[in-house]
């Protein structure tokens, strides 16, 4: 008896350890899935939140400067070791900005200078865009000079320490002066240059210039290689307008194609051809808005935006939109720097510039997000020019024969919550919009991260999904678990379940390469598939209602929907049999092209309805397994009773069995909404991967984990692009997050109203 009690002891002893342990377990399983849930939260903010960061500007240095004339154009090489300046006095200099012992230079130190023309000759000045850096000088005789500050990039070895090399970046600048240092007539009739415009293409040149008559000469300099010895010669064709009003700055874009003329408080638009013809294209007034009087002109990079700088500090944005006129420029926004502008830079390539006040005022602003980035004011209040790097890193600044090298960080410019979430007004678009367009192949565009896009088509994505699924899915649960034999039930079960793990790759590639032909081909038979089914699986349940009882009793309780695969079978080939007739007969033959032209739906091979049936089918069995316990779940002694009282089994299942499963129901399809949110594969392989905003079922989407899936190999590590796809990334985190507390929210609610049943 004793041993008995000992050995019951012991076992029990053994039993509490064993709870312990798996007590222990599951807590700290339990927590370590919250702390990766977290973890993932949080690193998915650490790489998003720089994108939202300030622009900061912070002064590395100073040195003074011996120039006994005024500054023209400064500028830097892209590592922002040497600069450069042009004075009116026709001297253009090299500088160093920062130290190099292998050059022996020091910060301050002027390698080079070079006399590019007298002062007396010189009558203007002007700069192509920065993406050529190049300079020019008007003359009085009608000449101009071009010239391009160059620089030679080098490694040489500096030491060799146990077989390692050594070595150095030595940059080695030189002053360029184009068309072999011979100056190109702009006008030919020798008058001075008194305001300049210059743009090239790389090969061809169009310069603009302004006579004391108000006269406007457009000169474009065509280049023509002989055939016969490969030699490369610029031939002028000239053109003169003479104008009635003073002008007050000319801009010309880089294509050679367009001229802007400031005239008063409006801008003549010049189109120029490729043989040089000259023609008025439009008038853009600047009066009808209270911005003051306009002052300058100045482009932005790929030059379909023109800013306006006006006297009250205004900087207004112009660019080219589609009407039903042709392309017409239009006012799109403006900015304000606080004060009367003395300088404005852009950038070679971003849709951002820098403007500096009288008072020494540094605004930057990026154009498409509309941002004003910073406004701080610099050290001298006397900041006459500005300069910024190809790179976007350093901004030199002169004030007083100063100059002032800034550390700039301002890395992403064009991203703000506006941008991502409400509709952007882009250069050549007709209106605002919601874009996502992140690459392209020229260096002119601007990318779009809208990511409203690509939200609405992982929602609308999983929407169609969820109508596809959700109907089937519980249906066939509440069938199996209530009605169908236990028999049946043991295969249809698992079968269905095994389902679940197909791999969805596979399912997107049938999608994609066999599905979506056959559903461009069959669309009518694919239609009626759908609305006939349902109609035939109820028109014979109500005919095998009407059978006597003998014959229904063949089949045995439970396995009558076994005589519904032939039903359903017969349908579909039916369906698809008729479906050429219906198109030849009501569709004229082309039901893609009846859609198309007389109803104006676009229609796309891969395209929701695809994504919709492949999609859902991968959710469905999913949503059946977890309906299809809860359903089975619900104690016996509940429906016997229902049963006992005298209701139906239609009037136990919709009253008794479904409000008790209600919670494992509702919980099934939230679990079933979270995979057709976080699917990949089959919207990446079945659909055209298009970030349109339509309900169309005819027209494809791109979801947001679809999106990272394309973009996320291309994109540069800690560019806007990468950090933008971690944001769609939390973006999908949170509406995971909100679709499950919502559904346990739910599933609380009905579990505590239905429970005392």
């Amino acid at each position: 008896m004793q041993g008995q009690t000992e050995r019951q002891l012991k076992a029990s002893r053994s039993r509490l350890l064993k709870d312990r342990l798996a007590r222990v377990g599951v807590t700290t399983g339990g927590v370590l899935v919250l702390v990766a849930l977290l973890l993932i939260f949080f690193y998915l903010l650490y790489v998003v939140q720089p994108i939202f960061e300030s622009a900061s500007v912070k002064p590395l240095h100073s040195f003074k400067i011996d120039a006994d004339d005024k500054t023209l154009a400064l500028g830097m090489e892209e590592q922002a070791e040497i600069g450069y300046r042009f004075g009116d006095s026709g001297v253009a200099e090299f500088f160093a900005l920062k130290d190099n012992s292998l050059a022996e230079r020091k910060t301050g130190d002027t390698i080079e200078q070079k006399s590019l023309a007298r002062a007396e000759q010189i009558t203007s000045f002007a700069r192509s865009l920065p993406v050529h850096q190049q300079f020019v000088y008007g003359l009085n005789n009608g000449q101009a000079i071009i010239v391009q500050p160059k620089f030679q990039v080098t490694f040489p070895e500096t030491a060799r320490t146990q077989g390692t090399r050594q070595v150095e970046r030595l940059i080695m600048p030189r002053f360029e002066t184009l068309n072999e240092g011979e100056p190109l007539q702009v006008d030919e009739q020798g008058r001075p240059l008194e305001q300049l415009a210059y743009a090239t293409d790389g090969e061809g040149m169009l310069l603009t210039a302004v006579t004391a008559s108000d006269t406007l000469l457009i000169t474009k300099f065509v280049a023509e290689q002989n055939f016969l010895t490969g030699a490369v010669s610029l031939t002028p064709r000239f053109e003169q307008r003479v104008l009635t009003s003073a002008i007050r700055d000319i801009a010309v874009t880089p294509d050679l194609n367009k001229v802007f003329v400031l005239i008063n408080n409006r801008i003549v638009v010049y189109s120029v051809s490729m043989s040089g013809a000259v023609s008025e294209s439009q008038v853009i007034p600047l009066n009808g808005r209270e911005f003051g009087q306009a002052q300058a002109l100045n482009l932005m990079p790929g030059a379909a935006t023109v800013l306006v700088s006006h006297e009250q500090g205004i900087i207004s944005q112009w660019f080219e939109v589609p009407t039903d006129d042709g392309r017409t420029f239009k006012y799109i926004r403006q900015f304000d720097a606080g004060g009367a502008i003395v300088d404005l830079e852009v950038e070679d390539y971003r849709r951002t510039f820098y403007a500096v006040t009288v008072d020494g005022q540094l605004n930057v602003f990026h154009t498409t997000s509309e941002a004003d980035l910073y406004s701080e004011a610099l050290p001298n209040e006397n900041t006459q020019a500005i300069a910024i790097d190809p790179r976007a890193n350093h901004l030199l600044a002169e004030a007083d024969n100063e100059l002032t090298l800034f550390e700039l960080s301002n890395e992403h410019p064009e991203v703000t919550w506006s941008a991502l979430w409400q509709e952007v007004w882009y250069e050549g678009y007709p209106e605002p919009s919601y874009t996502w367009q992140s690459t392209s192949g020229s260096d002119d565009f601007e990318s779009k991260f809208s990511l409203v896009p690509i939200s609405f088509g992982t929602i609308k994505a999983a929407l169609y999904a969820m109508l596809f699924a959700v109907p089937i899915g519980v249906a066939a649960a509440v069938y199996t678990a209530y009605f169908m034999s236990p028999s049946v039930r043991k295969v249809v079960k698992p079968t269905v379940e095994i389902m679940e793990a197909l791999p969805t790759v596979i399912l997107g590639f049938l999608a994609g390469l066999w599905l979506a032909p056959i559903v461009e081909a069959y669309l009518p038979g694919v239609i009626a598939v759908i609305v006939l089914t349902p109609l035939a699986i109820i028109g014979f349940a109500a005919l095998w209602q009407l059978l006597p009882t003998a014959i229904r009793s063949i089949l045995g309780e439970g396995r009558a929907s076994l005589i519904l695969v032939p039903i359903v079978l017969l349908v579909g080939w039916l369906s698809f049999s008729m479906s050429p007739w219906v198109e030849a007969t009501l569709f004229d033959g082309n039901v893609r092209g009846y859609l198309t032209n007389e109803l104006g739906i676009t229609f796309d091979q891969r395209n929701s309805l695809v994504v919709g049936i492949a999609m859902g089918f991968a959710v469905i069995p999913t949503i059946f397994s977890i309906a299809e316990d809860a359903v089975f779940s619900v104690p016996k002694h509940l429906s016997n009773g229902s049963l006992a009282l005298g209701a139906t089994p239609w009037q136990t299942l919709t009253k008794v069995v479904l409000l008790t499963a209600s919670p494992g129901i509702f919980s099934a399809i939230m679990m079933g909404l979270g995979r057709a949110v976080g699917e990949t594969m089959i919207v990446l392989m079945a659909t055209g991967n298009t970030p349109i905003m339509d309900w169309n079922i005819f027209e494809g989407m791109r979801t947001l984990s679809a999106n990272i899936a394309v973009e996320m190999p291309e994109s540069e590590v800690g560019s806007s692009h990468y950090r933008i796809l971690f944001l769609a990334a939390f973006v999908l985190f949170i509406f995971t997050f909100f679709f499950n507390t919502i559904a346990e929210f739910v599933r609380q609610r009905l579990r505590d109203k239905y429970s005392s049943m």
